[in-house]
């Protein structure tokens, strides 16, 4: 695989523009000591570089740059235009964003611009193609960096009409768009492109999170979307004009709902994201984070911000504990990074983020618990030179996330609220990571022929070509699994008419009658053919076998005894249905039978409670293993005598691993 840079990127954002010109070279100084190699610059410069419409400076850029090269950095430069000058905002006030409610808004904040503005389109373009003009030909800058997390929504009159303008591209007759929004619904049939509203509170809306017609807010969603990557796209060919080959990324947010990732990284040269757990974040939920932004490319991803210490923003911003960093930065780099980047290289002076850590803490000296993990890390991944970079992660199940599903899910009008998309996932996503087995995450239009296991959690939207994917899948010998609330409606939200689940009624082998939903404090219990008893809640499809085995069956409530739980036989493969939301428990069970049945198995041939990750280039394997729990865990007898990259000492037998050990087990194929 291509390698995007020379080594590995170990830096983060820097601001040097907060600062007065004599702490630079005692920064330089320090993150030298710390083997700071990158620095992400000019992020929120565009004001300072652009003080009005008609004038430029780049007086304090260029000696930032000159700066960097002289120190040798890799340079990932930013285009500046994640938050608006106040000069564009007073004169031009339809470059602000007009909010759910109906609120025009004045300058402030940041991630603030109208995607559809004009003005803010010229503006921010033009912006891009000056820094590319003037610094392209640096070999400093590695990589450009645009716009910054980009997300949120406009509803002004601005992103109205261009949303009719989407619409009629996609549906072409208003008598198409009012059946796939069934506007005959309330009598609300659209009789002119111009009688359409955006889906806010004002209009549709019932909420921020509800919708009287889900076709239009999903539409909306889609289109917001569309219209937001078009400002990437915009600046990304602006640089384009002027520097042909350097990448180009924008820093991606995880789960993020508001973007449609898998879209946006097909116009994206490597994907960036920003990783910020919580105190009380599952390691797996940031391990299927780090698989979903591997997935969106099929590629290893950049670590653009991460915090070396503590959050700001969260609600409880606890300190990250002693190695936790380290061992954190390390499971990054096991699920497709490489690259190791903070926010912040010093910590801000003032405003809302001056409390986010930093490698350079307000005391202004290296003298630090935290600059001493910097260090120790920054000294590990120099050792490290090129060998890791471009290492592909293979994995035999793949894990189907989608946008589209993650919006019509949620904006369900029942039959619970407590069905929440990204919890599913990550649910099963749970099962692979605890039992050390390599997952993809992957889109709906996926080559499903690339692995021995599909699993599709909660696939309630079915599109065009899906139910013959999915087939083509399994009748040659792939394994299935999929759960309630599938296969229920189109891209449109419209329901597949004839029983549930709609177009995987004949993969599953099963027809649901009806779904109960059960009240945060009541259960129901799956009785399995082995006799063992499982608790599950949230929803319990009522359903009838046809074709199917059952493998468990209600213990309670006036539908005991039907199935919960099947399995069918469909060509040369296999279909696990799981008809409602089973505890942890439950749900092991279940895909112990199917990665057993499919031939899918752990990395190690023991059981064990270290995280364990594999990454391999055309000659080596870079086992990654990695204790995150609180008791001592001895490393699997597979990796004795093997070399450990970290320390190039050799794997002792009997090694106990402490909380936050990571080891780095090279292993030629």
């Amino acid at each position: 695989m291509e390698h995007k840079f020379k080594r590995i990127l170990y830096g983060g954002d820097y601001n040097p523009n907060q600062w007065p010109e004599e702490i630079w070279k005692e920064d330089m100084r320090i993150l030298k000591d710390a083997r700071i190699n990158s620095a992400t610059i000019n992020v929120f410069s565009w004001a300072k570089i652009q003080p009005s419409e008609e004038t430029y400076d780049f007086d304090e850029l260029d000696r930032i740059i000159d700066m960097l090269s002289r120190e040798n950095y890799d340079i990932v430069l930013a285009t500046a235009t994640g938050a608006l000058p106040a000069w564009m905002a007073k004169r031009y006030p339809e470059v602000e964003r007009t909010d759910y409610e109906g609120r025009h808004h004045k300058f402030g904040r940041r991630h603030n611009a109208c995607p559809n503005s004009p003005v803010f389109q010229k503006f921010s373009a033009a912006m891009a193609a000056k820094l590319a003009k003037r610094y392209g030909n640096n070999e400093h800058v590695v990589c450009y960096h645009v716009s910054n997390e980009y997300g949120g929504r406009c509803y002004c009159e601005n992103c109205e009409k261009a949303f009719r303008v989407w619409l009629r591209k996609k549906y072409r007759t208003l008598d198409a768009l009012n059946a796939a929004w069934n506007m005959e619904f309330w009598g609300h049939l659209i009789g002119d492109w111009d009688e359409i509203v955006l889906p806010n509170e004002l209009g549709e809306g019932i909420g921020k999170h509800k919708t009287a017609f889900a076709g239009l807010s999903i539409d909306y969603r889609r289109f917001n979307s569309d219209s937001i990557l078009e400002n990437f796209k915009a600046e990304r060919d602006a640089i384009r004009r002027f520097d042909k080959k350097t990448p180009i990324t924008t820093n991606l947010m995880g789960t993020y709902k508001e973007l449609d990732y898998f879209k946006w990284a097909k116009e994206m040269d490597i994907v960036s994201w920003d990783n910020y757990p919580a105190y009380d974040t599952p390691w797996s939920y940031t391990a299927m984070c780090h698989d979903l932004m591997r997935g969106l490319k099929d590629e290893p991803f950049m670590l653009m911000e991460q915090t070396p210490s503590q959050q700001n923003w969260q609600k409880y911003n606890s300190l990250k504990r002693p190695g936790q960093m380290r061992a954190q930065s390390y499971q990054t780099m096991a699920h497709g990074a490489d690259t190791i980047q903070f926010f912040q290289l010093r910590r801000s002076v003032g405003g809302c983020e001056k409390f986010h850590g930093a490698v350079i803490a307000h005391a202004g000296t290296e003298n630090t618990r935290v600059f001493r993990e910097v260090q120790q890390l920054g000294k590990e991944l120099e050792s490290f030179g090129s060998e890791t970079l471009g290492s592909a992660n293979p994995a035999q199940v793949g894990v189907i996330f989608d946008w589209d599903n993650y919006w019509a899910l949620e904006y369900t009008s029942g039959p619970t609220e407590d069905l929440k998309y990204v919890d599913q996932i990550h649910q099963y996503y749970r099962y692979f990571y605890n039992k050390n087995i390599p997952v993809h995450m992957i889109p709906v239009d996926a080559d499903f022929g690339r692995y021995r296991v599909i699993v599709a959690p909660v696939l309630y939207m079915v599109k065009e070509g899906m139910k013959e994917a999915l087939e083509k899948f399994v009748r040659e010998g792939g394994t299935l699994i999929t759960t309630y609330m599938s296969g229920i409606v189109d891209q449109s939200d419209n329901v597949h008419l004839g029983g549930y689940p709609g177009p995987l009624r004949d993969l599953a082998g099963v027809w649901v009658e009806e779904v109960d939903a059960l009240a945060p404090e009541q259960f129901n219990k799956v009785v399995f053919e082995d006799g063992s008893v499982h608790s599950c809640g949230v929803l319990c499809d009522l359903m009838h076998l046809e074709g199917a085995e059952q493998l468990g069956v209600y213990e309670s409530d006036f539908y005991a005894g039907m199935p919960a739980v099947t399995k069918n036989r469909f060509g040369e493969g296999t279909v696990y249905y799981i008809g409602t939301n089973l505890h942890e428990d439950g749900i092991e069970a279940v895909l112990d039978l199917a990665a057993e049945q499919s031939g899918v198995h752990s990395l190690v041939s023991e059981p064990t409670r270290l995280e364990i990750s594999c990454r391999e280039t055309e000659d080596f394997r870079y086992w990654f293993v990695i204790n995150f729990q609180d008791e001592e865990q001895r490393i699997p007898t597979e990796f004795a005598g093997k070399t450990d990259l970290i320390t190039g000492e050799t794997v002792d037998a009997n090694l106990l691993m402490k909380k936050y050990d990571v080891k780095i087990v090279k292993d030629r194929k």
